[in-house]
């Protein structure tokens, strides 16, 4: 590969990179150092592992403002329980991957042959990735960031226990009133491949109740159950989804 082909293929990796996180660089050096492996270093100071330390820190920052604010009744244990969730290797892999973070990587050759990367290269290079939008454009950036992309797992995260998963509400109020057991019809779905949302509604028997927006489909699933529930109860749904 010529360097100008080299060059082209990168700069190309570097926008698919910012389409994923909806995030322009100011700094394309800091953006190429937030997505260099130490394997593809000259030495372990080019790679991205000092900017993973820093974006480990902000994202778990971040979590636990979002978690403070969102569940103002729940202790500090709960809490701890929903932010060891949210912020594991596990939930940021599948994140990075879900964006296609790791496709934008520069490896070392002994990387580049596998066609997937490991779990923990896929979620550091997301961490370094929050931290690089914060290096280049501000704490703000960095939170919107992280309040996209984390929220429906926070949601998920939250929904466990304690009352919340609405979609074992559900189902247990639709089996006990009508019979029925829930199920759940998409009825939309909007966005790039990457960053798709999905509208899903759910239904009880030939009952369709008001339907939600999620980012995934356990979140829209989540949502509509809760929507289901509410209006069952006759209270305004939560979640609108016009």
């Amino acid at each position: 590969m010529s360097r100008r082909v080299e060059a082209d293929h990168t700069d190309e990796m570097f926008q698919q990179c910012e389409a994923a996180l909806e995030y322009q660089f100011a700094s394309r050096e800091l953006l190429r150092n937030c997505l260099t492996h130490a394997s593809g270093a000259n030495h372990r100071l080019a790679s991205n592992e000092r900017l993973e330390f820093l974006g480990d820190a902000i994202l778990g920052a971040v979590i636990c403002e979002m978690l403070y604010q969102r569940f103002p009744e729940e202790t500090e244990g709960e809490l701890t329980r929903i932010k060891s969730i949210v912020v594991s290797r596990t939930t940021c892999a599948r994140i990075s991957e879900a964006l296609g973070l790791p496709r934008s990587l520069l490896l070392g050759k002994g990387l580049c042959i596998n066609d997937t990367v490991p779990m923990s290269v896929a979620a550091a290079v997301f961490e370094s990735l929050i931290a690089g939008v914060y290096l280049d454009g501000g704490l703000e950036a960095a939170r919107r960031l992280i309040e996209r992309v984390m929220g429906p797992e926070i949601e998920l995260a939250g929904g466990v226990e304690h009352g919340r998963n609405y979609q074992r509400l559900l189902q247990q109020y639709a089996q006990k009133v009508f019979g029925e057991t829930p199920v759940y019809r998409l009825l939309d779905e909007k966005g790039p491949d990457h960053s798709k949302c999905f509208k899903i509604s759910a239904l009880i028997g030939q009952q369709s109740y008001h339907p939600a927006w999620g980012a995934n489909k356990k979140a829209a699933e989540q949502r509509a159950a809760q929507n289901a529930l509410y209006e069952l109860e006759g209270k305004p749904v939560p979640h609108d989804a016009d």
